[in-house]
């Protein structure tokens, strides 16, 4: 499997994505996805092909490592990038929170998918550009309940990171929340 290695303690690429753009803490990801290969169709498997094991199985091999290495400060909440609601039913499943779910079992935070959800039902972003992910995903995530996240530590998690477009939205919802530090994890980002 073609594993980043990267540790929280660390500058690497995942953090240059999105400096200039969005106050995060610190990112990772855990694999790199190619166009041809094992991570991609991984990935696709689990999101389309309803084998939902791979982001249980994906979600507890990098929450052991996140463990071991001890590199990631307490995290109080580990929250998914949501689906619209219209998706999840489709779907029947979030990719994201069944990773994330697992992350947060391993570092010992709590895991919640209610706090951000997702406005509307966009396409799939997979082939747009930075620029019109951004100018369609604008406003479209929301906080429920900001009261709760004051002071805390965050770990914003998706399935793919591509150009970052969909974290620094849902990361740029979290930071109007008074004291909050972000950290963003994802099961792969594209090389």
């Amino acid at each position: 499997m073609p594993l980043t290695e990267y540790t929280f303690n660390v500058e690497n690429p995942i953090d240059r994505i999105f400096y200039g753009r969005i106050n995060i803490k610190k990112a990772n990801s855990f694999l790199f996805f190619t166009d041809h290969g094992v991570v991609k169709n991984l990935i696709h498997h689990l999101k389309y092909k309803g084998q939902e094991q791979i982001g249980v199985l994906l979600g507890d091999w990098f929450g052991q490592i996140l463990k071991e290495n001890d590199h990631l400060p307490n995290i109080d909440y580990v929250i998914p990038v949501p689906l619209h609601r219209k998706k999840l039913r489709k779907r029947g499943y979030n990719q994201s929170a069944l990773f994330a779910k697992q992350l947060a079992f391993h570092i010992n935070s709590t895991f919640n998918d209610q706090l951000l959800i997702k406005t509307a039902n966009t396409r799939t972003q997979t082939k747009k550009t930075r620029l019109s992910r951004w100018y369609d995903n604008r406003s479209l995530y929301e906080i429920t309940n900001a009261n709760i996240l004051k002071n805390k530590n965050i770990l914003l998690v998706d399935d793919v990171i591509t150009t970052g477009a969909t974290m620094e939205l849902c990361a740029t919802e979290f930071k109007k929340i008074q004291g909050t530090t972000i950290f963003i994890a994802s099961m792969a980002v594209v090389v």
